[in-house]
């Protein structure tokens, strides 16, 4: 079993690696979730300089490798991203496009489920005009739905207790890469460190 400590954007990742649905499927692929997920709160905290405090809480779980997850936002592409984070003291770096709720668009299943409609379907989720939480908003307000409302962590909680959204779901989208990376990336991951496969990730 490899143990991946976690250090993610903010408190919506935070709440997708923390749930009892991705600990499962981690489980299933021989990884642990090091606990806590440590929450840089922001970005800009990921930087080079700012970066090893941060480091340093996770690495007391005594991972056997470090994972950042952060989301695109306005930067010019993901290289980008990668490049001003730096590997130096991390493993993976995975970066949802445009954010994190994108994957949310992404998993049709959950998104059926809480908008009680058999047919909703975002055939671009990472391509929305606005951003993805803008396009979440649109549809609850077309569908006479409260949620999600102003809070992200509290509709990204809902959305992995009560409406089944997973990283396997998303992943399952034809049109959505960074959610297949982060799902594939993962997957690979599990398999290098107990030995089932070779592969590099």
């Amino acid at each position: 079993m490899v143990r991946i400590g976690f250090v993610v954007e903010g408190d919506t990742e935070k709440i997708v690696i923390e749930s009892a649905a991705f600990c499962a499927w981690a489980k299933s692929q021989g990884i642990e979730i090091c606990s806590p997920v440590v929450n840089a709160e922001g970005g800009g905290n990921l930087l080079p300089q700012n970066i090893i405090p941060i480091i340093s809480q996770i690495r007391r779980a005594n991972p056997d490798r470090i994972v950042i997850l952060t989301d695109l936002e306005d930067a010019p592409g993901i290289d980008a991203v990668r490049a001003r984070i730096g590997t130096e003291h991390t493993d993976l770096i995975f970066i949802a496009v445009k954010a994190i709720e994108a994957w949310f668009l992404a998993d049709s299943t959950a998104l059926r489920t809480w908008l009680g409609l058999a047919d909703a379907y975002e055939i671009l989720p990472e391509e929305t005009v606005g951003m993805p939480w803008d396009r979440l908003k649109e549809l609850a307000n077309s569908k006479g739905k409260r949620e999600p409302g102003l809070s992200k962590p509290g509709f990204a909680k809902k959305m992995c207790e009560h409406y089944g959204f997973t990283i396997a779901g998303a992943a399952n989208h034809h049109a959505c890469p960074s959610v297949k990376e982060f799902h594939d990336g993962m997957v690979k991951l599990g398999r290098l460190v107990v030995g089932a496969s070779d592969e590099t990730i």
